[in-house]
């Protein structure tokens, strides 16, 4: 029976395990987690976990009783040190050491931090962790002023729950536009109005120059040629893959943790799923490194399937979604990839979808409280389709 040593704590790392034993996997599944909690989910924290709607428990993949029952061993507040690929040995900071037949990196990332002046004071935080969450949490409350820096999809969530709240937001851009790396102009402008239709005040081609505070805390941001004030910062500029494991155990790494399409690294008793690889796809024919959850639990279920002896590839459109108000954004594919957009349903009922496609080609798509659209388009994806019919709202989908 083969050991399988999986490091991380996350959404992959917690169903590698999962999919294991579902799939037959009798041998010894250790698990591996720096943070004090078992596997949980990172969507809810920018949104349903800091309003306070869901506690930790509903937070958490799967209850402690399932690694339990399942004879996986989880051991968390664990920071691993190395990996010694001759004796397939991981090492960890407490000395402790696990040997492996098979090893699942799925370390994750790490919000990218600023370096600028007053950057240390108190009251800035990065939202990545559930301790990230409780802190903030802990100093926010309405009337509070908040300055978010970052106008992506996690700095946008926040923002939703703050305004609120009753708090009083701004949001920081350096970019052109909110949202100007991961959408179209046109979706940037229905979100920025959203969201200043709520009271929340957007701030574009605005860079952060520093911060001022007083007796350790932050007390004001300076960008662009403003000062805002501020009780509270929340600073969302992106996120860094944790390879440095896989780089000093000599495995390839280029944005990532290069992996093969059987998620297999460099390394064939090494694999290496989730934020923290960089796979082939065959389907867009270019490689991707992908910061989602769809991504992290169908590279697992890949992998299980591959350490149980199957010959099985991943390949699959990528999609996502974000939660804002009372509305939810899903994505599938890139809208980058498109040369032509059709619109169907109606924005200002805050209940549509946005195709793109690409010599007649559906690639993505962008559904807004449309989850029958967005289904629907999971399969279109890559098959050509009439534009007109597509924009028909008396067009029922299935029969593209």
């Amino acid at each position: 029976m083969s050991s399988v040593v999986i490091i991380g704590a996350g959404h992959a790392a917690g169903q590698v395990a999962a999919s294991l034993r579902q799939d037959g996997h009798e041998g010894p599944i250790v698990l591996l987690g720096e943070e004090p909690f078992i596997p949980y989910q990172r969507p809810p924290l920018s949104k349903q976990y800091l309003s306070g709607e869901q506690a930790i428990e509903r937070v958490y993949l799967r209850p402690q009783k399932f690694y339990d029952d399942k004879n996986i061993r989880v051991k968390t507040a664990v920071t691993v040190t190395r990996i010694d690929r001759t004796n397939k040995t991981v090492y960890t900071a407490s000395g402790e050491s696990f040997s492996y037949d098979d090893l699942v990196i799925a370390t994750g990332s790490r919000a990218r931090k600023l370096s600028i002046e007053g950057s240390n004071l108190g009251g800035i935080h990065y939202l990545r962790t559930v301790a990230d969450v409780d802190a903030i949490r802990s100093e926010m409350g309405s009337g509070k002023k908040l300055v978010i820096v970052g106008g992506g999809y996690i700095g946008l969530e926040v923002a939703a729950v703050a305004v609120t709240s009753g708090m009083e937001v701004h949001v920081i851009e350096m970019e052109g536009r909110i949202l100007q790396r991961v959408t179209t102009p046109e979706m940037s402008a229905y979100y920025h109005q959203l969201h200043t239709s709520r009271g929340v005040q957007i701030h574009t081609s605005t860079g952060v120059k520093g911060f001022t505070g007083d007796n350790g805390r932050v007390k004001g941001v300076f960008a662009g040629d403003q000062t805002f004030a501020a009780d509270i910062v929340i600073v969302g500029i992106g996120i860094i893959p944790n390879i440095e494991l896989a780089k000093d155990a000599g495995l390839t790494c280029e944005n990532g943790i290069v992996v093969d399409d059987h998620c297999r690294t460099s390394d064939p008793h090494i694999y290496a799923i989730g934020d923290c690889s960089n796979h082939p796809n065959p389907l867009l024919g270019r490689r991707l490194r992908l910061e989602s959850v769809p991504n992290a639990m169908d590279q697992a279920r890949v992998t299980s399937a591959n350490i149980r002896g199957q010959d099985k590839v991943y390949a699959t459109i990528p999609w996502f979604w974000s939660d804002q108000y009372e509305l939810k954004l899903q994505m599938v594919g890139f809208s980058a990839d498109g040369n032509q957009q059709v619109l169907r349903g109606d924005k200002s009922a805050n209940q549509f979808a946005v195709f793109y496609l690409k010599d007649g080609v559906l690639v993505a798509a962008d559904a807004v409280n449309s989850p029958k659209e967005f289904m629907l388009c999971k399969n279109l994806v890559g098959k050509p389709v009439d534009a007109a019919r597509l924009a028909d709202p008396a067009t029922d989908l299935k029969t593209l």
